[in-house]
């Protein structure tokens, strides 16, 4: 089969996008002259500035309409001859069908789901929520033409956005050392308490000035406002919320500079992770043996074990709550996104300090 032109459907979010960039390394290693361009949200393209395996960025609407459907039909049909179908949902299934000649493809575990999609790809890989790594997953639809040496005998690194420079008022204020803290997933069920976060914030603050990450929605300002309202007046003048001002790539380039970095489960810790920066990220119900920030250089596909208080691999470690159901990879205790989890509520603060001071930080 000869490839010259590869489309990669990412079309979930920013993290997902994100850590598919060792799939696209693979790909440009396995064909070096073929045109490669990636679909996926609108909203997660931030994540792939100045990547430049990737020829053109596609995107799309999280909730396309009629005339945004058919004005992709005929931006894609039949243009690429292999696409790499990187999620296992009808809509990603649908964009593969129409883009591209021949297809290989991330399917779900249920056979009747799964059925078609296998019938359509020349290739296919089952999801496995606890036991196989998302980077893993993505880099086995090569398998048909590498072999497992070639995938995981060297090191695998998620590739972050192409640095930039930070607005000049940021910049100015930034007064080394630093230490970005993240404290808001995009659900509920993966929140630490507030109180831990001031605890934690004011012990902190003292030698490092700390820095609050947060998307630019309303309840990522409404966490980083709570947490900043209940520290006391010398913890609140060490502070610098950004409260969202920042692009991703811009990001990226604060988490080059940071001395720590201390988050949840979200985009941002995988950013983090790619960046370098020593990175400490708090699981509750999500295995990390599926989704945990892939540590830069790791060689093998599993850097990480299912259950473990605190694990330390590379530059991230992973500290879990406590609890005998950890992780249950439900969306929290009563299983909806604004539940809550036992296991985060009962991670301590004593345990991320430990963690904190194995990198030297006090």
């Amino acid at each position: 089969m000869r490839v010259k032109k590869i489309l990669i459907i990412a079309t979930r979010q920013i993290g997902d996008t994100l850590i598919t960039t060792p799939l696209v390394s693979a790909i440009k290693k396995k064909w070096p002259s073929a045109q490669i361009d990636f679909l996926g949200y609108q909203n997660s393209m931030h994540m792939l500035t100045g990547n430049s395996d990737i020829h053109k960025l596609i995107t799309t609407k999280p909730r396309p309409k009629l005339m945004d459907y058919l004005k992709q039909f005929f931006q894609l049909f039949q243009r690429y001859d292999l696409a790499f179908i990187t999620q296992p949902s009808d809509r990603a299934y649908i964009y593969g069908l129409v883009a591209a000649r021949h297809r290989v493809g991330v399917i779900p575990s249920e056979p009747k789901l799964n059925w078609w999609k296998k019938k359509v790809c020349l290739h296919t890989v089952e999801v496995d929520y606890f036991h196989q790594h998302v980077i893993t997953e993505k880099l086995r639809l090569m398998e048909i033409w590498l072999n497992d040496e070639d995938l995981f005998g060297t090191g695998i690194s998620v590739t972050p956005p192409q640095a930039v420079d930070l607005p000049a008022d940021i910049q100015e204020q930034l007064s080394h050392p630093i230490i970005v803290i993240h404290p808001a997933p995009l659900t509920a069920y993966k929140r630490w308490p507030l109180a831990n976060w001031v605890k934690l914030i004011e012990i902190l603050s003292k030698n490092y000035q700390i820095i609050l990450s947060g998307a630019p929605i309303a309840q990522d300002r409404e966490l980083n406002e709570s947490i900043i309202d209940l520290l006391s007046p010398s913890a609140k003048e060490k502070i610098l919320n950004l409260d969202g001002r920042l692009k991703l790539d811009q990001l990226g380039t604060l988490l080059r500079q940071t001395n720590l970095y201390i988050g949840v489960d979200t985009s941002v810790t995988h950013l983090a992770t790619a960046c370098n920066a020593p990175t400490i990220v708090l699981f509750g119900a999500t295995p990390p043996t599926n989704f945990g920030p892939w540590p830069n250089g790791f060689i093998g596909k599993q850097p990480y074990q299912l259950r473990s208080l605190t694990q330390k691999v590379g530059n991230v470690t992973i500290i879990q709550g406590p609890g005998d159901c950890v992780p249950c990879r439900k969306a929290g205790c009563d299983d909806h996104p604004n539940s809550r989890s036992d296991c985060l509520v009962n991670l301590s603060v004593d345990s991320v300090l430990n963690a904190v001071h194995s990198y030297g930080i006090k």
